[in-house]
């Protein structure tokens, strides 16, 4: 039996062309990955700042990558990568959807790619992409992890460099490509929903504001700050709540 949220996010979709997801952290709790900025990550943190002697934004970001590669790969390695972690059941209903939906995600695991959905712009990028900062060969993550050096740090076989994530560290400049393409898809969505985002962190706090439509929903735990601009407020449990309306 559909709550009536679900039945009126049901028939949204339904009735809908073109629909733009906009993830978070939030929708892949469910498969195990945890968020590091959510009030459950804080005391993970904590723990992390004194077991590797700085902070998550001090270790992730583009000056420590280049004057400390290795601690920062010790880092990548033991708490941002989660190989076990599949696509749970709210990525695959939303593949599920085909050309008729867009993803957005500030999320890095490759798992919407990894569910099947086909339109998905990483405005973070994807730890499944890797690039060799100096011929700039390609390697996927499976690839830089046999590639390791004996201090840890993933190293082209080509011409000896460093290879780097394609991820956004702090410090660097988001790609102007992803961005352009996210906002497009918000300005031609008949239909908006966020799903597992505090809408606090920019770009996902600004990309809302491109979509001219009033059917937007939101899905989240907590409260954000574009509750009031919502047309539907979830609080349910993200991975059964989307796997029961879409069919």
């Amino acid at each position: 039996m559909l709550t009536e949220n679900q039945t009126k996010l049901k028939e949204l979709i339904k009735q809908s062309k073109h629909i733009v997801f906009l993830t978070g952290a939030g929708i892949s709790k469910p498969s195990g990955i945890p968020d590091i900025r959510g009030a459950d990550g804080l005391s993970k943190r904590q723990a992390n700042d004194i077991k590797y002697g700085a902070t998550y934004e001090e270790i992730v970001s583009h000056s420590y990558f280049m004057m400390e590669t290795a601690k920062f790969y010790r880092y990548y390695f033991n708490e941002m990568i989660y190989l076990d972690a599949k696509p749970n059941k709210a990525h695959l209903a939303i593949a599920r959807l085909g050309d008729k939906a867009t993803v957005v995600t500030q999320n890095i695991d490759a798992l919407h790619t990894r569910a099947g959905s086909k339109d998905v712009i990483e405005v973070h990028g994807s730890t499944y992409k890797n690039r060799c900062l100096g011929c700039h060969q390609f390697y996927t993550l499976d690839e830089i992890i046999k590639l390791r050096d004996e201090n840890g740090v993933p190293k082209c076989p080509k011409c000896g460099k460093v290879i780097k994530p394609e991820v956004v560290l702090f410090e660097e400049p988001l790609n102007e490509g992803d961005i352009d393409a996210a906002v497009n898809a918000m300005m031609h969505a008949d239909l908006l929903i966020v799903i597992g985002s505090s809408l606090v962190v920019n770009p996902a706090a600004s990309l809302p504001f491109y979509y001219p439509g009033k059917n937007f929903v939101i899905i989240n735990k907590e409260p954000t700050p574009l509750d009031a601009r919502a047309s539907i407020i979830i609080r349910e449990p993200v991975e059964s709540f989307i796997d029961e309306v879409i069919d």
